[in-house]
């Protein structure tokens, strides 16, 4: 069994470990403007011209059930939706705003279609709802808003009461964890700035919001009486299940800052740039990084939550479908190596350009070869442990030796501790080719 101990969560964790692989799916107006989820703020477009997405919303060719087919062929275990984005739009009928999707051209509770459809796959849902909120009359201006830069910005927001939009943040939080049965995730995003310590976030009367502005102790509250076992991300403000390293590759197991813990992490990525769908982004990752990607999270014992952000009329385009393609084509022959698996026990050394995960019951060990190696893959502490070995793409043997590199050349490498692989010379036409050793 696995020897890693992680900090105790207040959700249940047990199944989400095990998954390892989830679709995150940011989708709302800003995919009709197509540059950039956070383009309201960053092009300070005011609420007029907003509204014109807003009034011709139409996703006609969304289809959730073909979203859910995709999701479970790549691999992926859970889904996290949008429910609503920094822009405020809702993308459930809210009963508590008019500034939803039920009154656009779309004409129907589009989180309602997404549940269904990826429940019925047999997928774990979760739902993403934006602490921030750039319509709501009550949010006030501060470094982030659109209406920062506006001469009379200081009038807009004086009155403007975070009680009330904590209220109504706490509403809409009791319809979505009522109203859609069980739910697995609630992904808030995200605090930023402490008022009381001074930030980069803060600029005169604009001031951050951390969790004493989003009142977080009742929201989490609020969601633990509704869902008690569901897994809560730390983005409100307040440890909680899950932390969340953002765009970025950790080099070891996430710990708490202060206890020095492992924690259970997730890391947060895009197939490109961007969140939302962006029509002329342009730095999508190879089929080697996304691969890589995947395994470097599983090795170091965290999860990857993979973004996808569908076109205005509600598809995945061709970029998008492709990217999930390449997980599709890996994890068909190759999740072995990533369901139940975590970071391979300490005693177990990774060669140079390979990554290790091992089942969490300790009984198998994987080397990905990020480089494949010329005839043979030294493996130091392994001779005596291993009692068969295989390509896990398709079964195929791999004879070792111990001892060393059974090979008439002098200098061929030595060691009692040295388990020696034999590869075939043409690299397996598999992305990053995986060795499964059966331990004893």
């Amino acid at each position: 069994m696995s020897s890693y101990v992680t900090r105790k969560t207040p959700g249940d964790t047990a199944w989400f470990t095990a998954s390892r692989f989830g679709m995150f799916i940011h989708w709302g107006l800003y995919a009709m403007p197509a540059r950039h989820e956070w383009v309201k703020t960053r092009e300070r477009i005011p609420e007029e011209k907003y509204d014109k997405y807003f009034k011709y919303f139409d996703p006609d060719l969304y289809d959730a059930k073909e979203w859910a087919k995709r999701a479970k062929a790549a691999g992926m275990k859970y889904a996290v939706m949008t429910t609503k984005h920094h822009e405020g739009f809702c993308m459930f009928d809210s009963a508590y705003t008019d500034y939803k999707c039920t009154n656009t051209p779309a004409g129907r509770d589009l989180i309602r279609e997404y549940v269904d459809a990826f429940r019925a796959e047999g997928l774990h849902v979760g739902f993403y709802y934006s602490l921030i909120d750039w319509h709501h009359p009550s949010f006030p201006i501060d470094q982030l808003h659109p209406r920062r830069d506006d001469k009379d910005a200081y009038e807009q927001s004086k009155d403007r009461d975070m009680k009330v939009y904590a209220q109504y943040m706490r509403d809409q939080v009791r319809e979505l964890l009522t109203n859609y049965g069980k739910i697995d995730v609630l992904w808030f995003d995200f605090s930023y700035g402490d008022p009381e310590k001074g930030s980069t976030y803060d600029n005169g009367w604009m001031k951050g919001k951390s969790k004493d502005a989003w009142e977080s102790e009742k929201l989490i509250a609020l969601a633990r009486e509704l869902q008690p076992g569901i897994i809560i991300d730390n983005r409100a403000g307040i440890d909680q299940d899950l932390w969340t390293p953002e765009q970025y590759q950790p080099l070891d197991w996430i710990r708490h800052k202060e206890t020095g813990e492992l924690v259970t992490w997730e890391a947060c990525q895009t197939f490109s740039g961007s969140w939302g769908y962006y029509r002329d982004e342009s730095t999508w990752k190879s089929p080697e990084m996304l691969i890589r990607m995947l395994i470097n999270t599983v090795s170091l014992g965290g999860n990857l939550l993979m973004n996808v952000g569908p076109t205005s009329r509600g598809y995945m385009d061709k970029r998008a479908v492709d990217a999930l393609g390449v997980y599709e084509n890996w994890m068909k022959y190759n999740s072995r190596s990533i369901y139940n698996c975590t970071m391979a026990e300490p005693e177990f050394a990774a060669p140079a350009d390979t990554r290790l995960t091992q089942s969490v019951d300790g009984k198998r060990l994987y080397v990905h070869l990020y480089a494949y190696p010329y005839a043979h893959l030294q493996l130091k502490g392994l001779a005596g442990k291993v009692d068969y070995a295989q390509f896990l793409h398709d079964g195929s043997e791999l004879k070792f030796t111990e001892g060393g590199v059974n090979h008439f050349s002098e200098g061929a490498a030595k060691g009692d501790d040295l388990l020696v692989i034999e590869l075939p010379p043409v690299k397996p036409d598999v992305v990053v080719p995986v060795i499964e050793l059966f331990l004893k």
